[in-house]
């Protein structure tokens, strides 16, 4: 098969990387079309994957009023739209899959099935959703979410995004590479920034300077302090920002005592990690998958950002919990013991693409077949 992957994201090629990496050994062939954005390029260049950028820079270009946003996000789908008609038409692949609303618009005019990967509830985002999921063949979807009116198009599986590529098969913790940023070996503490400047973050905050500032005298104490941005850092918080190639991002979080973030995916990859987590942002109490993670499982936090000394409350009880770590690594087993290996799945999928969709539909527990076996864990 040719199979086309757009990826929007860097946590979209860690999503789809083992995927890519197991259909090219299995003799099919893996087209990778991106849209800039921080650190995908560098991920894509370091594991020497060839790639075409159909929006270089978009994110430079994007201001943070609504208007200047909502026009930025139409314009680009445009060029993307423009862009990936003429790669499609030019490469034939068989199959589109990604988190990009183009593919399921040029899949439509070209009459390639598209399949969208999203793990955020529909009523999250219907800016993304509406023009999405109208045109695109199939979606696959945590069991947890909420796909709305588009639920006759989706598949569920047990399982997240984050399985795909953190799962103990695919990731081994490296302590020698915390080294690069941390040579000094002492516990440590990160905090995770995001722009929020993308049309479904209209209106939504996070961690401001003020609240970083008392979070970084809370935690110095216990640790050293580290933070990794995709926004532009204050002054008073540029001397913390963490210096590692971002392909070792996950052995940071692995050994970190704590992460806390206004992201989800950060947050997400913590839990699933076995690392203490808490998100601070707008979305809190919003997304299924995120609310599963810390409801059923109790491997991450929600805390809304009009309670910032719950915050900070719930840090220094984490802070002073004895044993914390060695807690979280017991509920990850729990967690994995109860989900699927999503990128085998994906795999089995795409490849008997379209009788996989029928076979789930009629038979969800066929992913059970996917389980994550003991001696992986």
């Amino acid at each position: 098969m040719r199979v086309l992957f757009f990826l929007g994201h860097p946590a979209h090629y860690h999503l789809f990387k083992y995927i890519i990496k197991e259909l090219n050994r299995k003799n099919n062939q893996c087209l990778i079309v991106i849209k800039e954005k921080e650190m995908l390029e560098s991920l894509l260049i370091n594991d020497n994957l060839k790639y075409s950028n159909v929006l270089p820079a978009a994110n430079k270009r994007r201001k943070h009023s609504k208007l200047a946003i909502l026009y930025a996000s139409g314009r680009d789908l445009l060029i993307k739209d423009f862009k990936l008609f003429n790669f499609v038409k030019n490469n034939k692949p068989d199959i589109m899959i990604g988190t990009e609303t183009s593919i399921t618009h040029i899949g439509r005019l070209l009459n390639v099935p598209s399949l969208v990967l999203n793990e955020d509830d529909a009523v999250s985002q219907p800016e993304f959703c509406y023009p999405t999921y109208t045109f695109v063949n199939h979606i696959i979807t945590p069991h947890i979410c909420n796909n709305g009116k588009w639920k006759n198009k989706q598949i569920l599986y047990n399982g997240y995004h984050e399985l795909a590529y953190l799962a103990p098969n695919y990731f081994t913790p490296d302590k020698e590479k915390i080294k690069e940023f941390n040579p000094s070996q002492k516990p440590y503490f990160i905090l995770r920034f995001v722009s929020l400047n993308a049309s479904h973050d209209i209106g939504k905050k996070g961690l401001t300077l003020e609240l970083s500032l008392k979070l970084i005298e809370l935690l110095k104490p216990y640790g050293e302090i580290f933070i990794t941005s995709e926004r532009k850092l204050e002054k008073e918080l540029e001397q913390y920002r963490i210096k590692i190639n971002p392909n070792n991002i996950h052995n940071a979080i692995y050994y970190s005592q704590l992460l806390i973030a206004d992201s989800q995916t950060m947050a997400a990859e913590a839990a699933v990690l076995g690392t203490p987590s808490i998100r601070f942002n707008d979305f809190v109490g919003k997304l299924g998958y995120l609310e599963e993670l810390e409801h059923k499982y109790c491997l991450t936090f929600g805390i809304k950002t009009s309670e910032p000394e719950k915050l900070l409350n719930k840090v220094q009880e984490l802070l002073t919990t004895p044993e914390l770590k060695k807690a979280w690594q017991m509920r990850k087993d729990k967690m994995f013991s109860e989900t699927i290996d999503v990128t085998a799945f994906m795999v089995w999928f795409i490849e008997n693409y379209p009788q996989s969709f029928q076979i789930m539909k009629n038979d969800p527990n066929y992913q059970n077949r996917f389980a994550f076996s003991k001696k992986n864990m």
